[in-house]
């Protein structure tokens, strides 16, 4: 009997099904740095920062301090760390803002990793170790003003000159774009190709200007990037991509790390609202103790845990080599949706002091809208999981 209490009384309710027991010793050190760093850097600015509508760039420094820029790729002096390294990172930094989530995620999984996959040996030299230490910015320009879900669409077009190429289009709703050092811009070219440039701040008739009056996503730099006649060397094409396969290798990397940043937002707001339901005392007893709260609080610890199995599952399959594109798409439609849910549980528990900033959960919510839209909508990863499953292309075009 005593056993049996003891264990009861061990239990972890932020991680019910010790997932995290799961993790090897490297993992959960990796997992206890970031976790102080977002304690200590993040959570006490973030409220300020998303009413502001900044990211401070010196986070990126501070980020890179820590071996965060591209930990996941190889050679080049980054770390090579695991796939679910990387996704413990993606929770810990969500679990303090998907802003700075997302800054992370576009560095390393979009801009970094299209120099490394598809870069010549110089752009990497040149890159991404200046990329890894934080000292170059990037950013990733794909989606359009017209064509976001159907990236086949694009108007952005490069074409030929003499040993140059030259750029006309706009992309739009591009993270750390205004900041960025460089732009990885995907464009059509004259015989349908689809090529990727690099673009450096300062090039002639490129602008990066920044959106404002965001409700979604504010601790975050979001930009649209305009090219008008815009002149770029020979040498800062990839050279050996030609279609969407280049653009979309680079997402499917920066949605694994949305599987996992996901349960960061879902795990922080419910930590709130079980801190909340304990303290908050209505008719004379914490609101923990009504059955309709231990309800939501049980929901709550269901889907996190569900979600949080999933994206170690994930992460242990791409570090076998037997993770496929779908199975991302699964698990970003899932984990996604299940945040959203218990973010909204948690902001009936905490009533009118949900809708605050001095509680992390409306914040969270309002930055899952955009998540749940952005690197394919929960839409089209519906699609994708279905086309896998009965081998039928249900989207508009063949």
């Amino acid at each position: 009997m005593a056993t049996t209490t003891q264990a009861r009384s061990a239990l972890d309710p932020y991680d019910f099904l010790d997932v995290d027991g799961l993790l090897d010793d490297e993992e959960r050190a990796i997992r206890d740095t970031v976790r102080q760093f977002v304690r200590e850097r993040v959570l006490p600015e973030v409220g300020d920062w998303f009413e502001q509508g900044i990211l401070p760039r010196e986070l990126f420094g501070e980020l890179a301090r820590l071996g965060l820029l591209g930990m996941h790729l190889e050679g080049y002096g980054l770390p090579g760390a695991s796939s679910v390294a990387y996704g413990i990172v993606c929770r810990e930094l969500e679990a303090g803002d998907a802003g700075v989530r997302s800054a992370v995620s576009v560095q390393g999984s979009l801009a970094m990793y299209a120099i490394w996959r598809w870069g010549t040996e110089e752009q990497k030299e040149h890159w991404l170790p200046a990329m890894h230490a934080g000292e170059a910015i990037g950013c990733f320009g794909l989606t359009e003003p017209d064509a976001g879900s159907d990236p086949g669409s694009m108007r952005t077009h490069a074409r030929r000159d003499g040993s140059d190429w030259v750029l006309n289009g706009a992309k739009m709703w591009i993270t750390n774009g205004t900041i960025a050092d460089v732009a990885v811009v995907w464009a059509r070219t004259d015989d349908g190709s689809i090529r990727g440039f690099l673009v450096e701040r300062g090039t002639k008739g490129f602008s990066a200007p920044e959106i404002h009056k965001k409700i979604s996503l504010r601790a975050s730099v979001t930009s649209e990037l305009v090219l008008e006649d815009v002149r770029v060397p020979g040498d800062a094409v990839f050279p050996d991509v030609t279609t969407l396969r280049g653009p979309l290798s680079c997402l499917s990397e920066a949605r694994y790390g949305i599987v996992w940043g996901s349960v960061g937002s879902a795990r922080a707001c419910f930590e709130s609202a079980l801190e909340y339901a304990r303290e908050r005392i209505v008719f004379g007893k914490p609101i923990s103790a009504f059955q309709l709260t231990q309800q939501k609080l049980a929901e709550m610890a269901l889907e996190i845990n569900r979600a949080s199995l999933v994206a170690l599952h994930l992460g242990r399959m791409k570090d076998a080599g037997t993770l496929r594109p779908e199975h991302v798409s699964l698990g970003k439609m899932g984990n996604v949706r299940g945040a959203l849910e218990v973010c909204r549980s948690a902001r009936t528990i905490l009533g009118a002091n949900g809708v605050t900033l001095e509680y992390p959960v409306i914040r969270h919510m309002n930055n899952l809208e955009s998540v749940l839209t952005y690197e394919g909508t929960h839409e089209v990863h519906t699609l994708v999981v279905g086309q896998a499953l009965t081998g039928e292309n249900a989207f508009g075009r063949d």
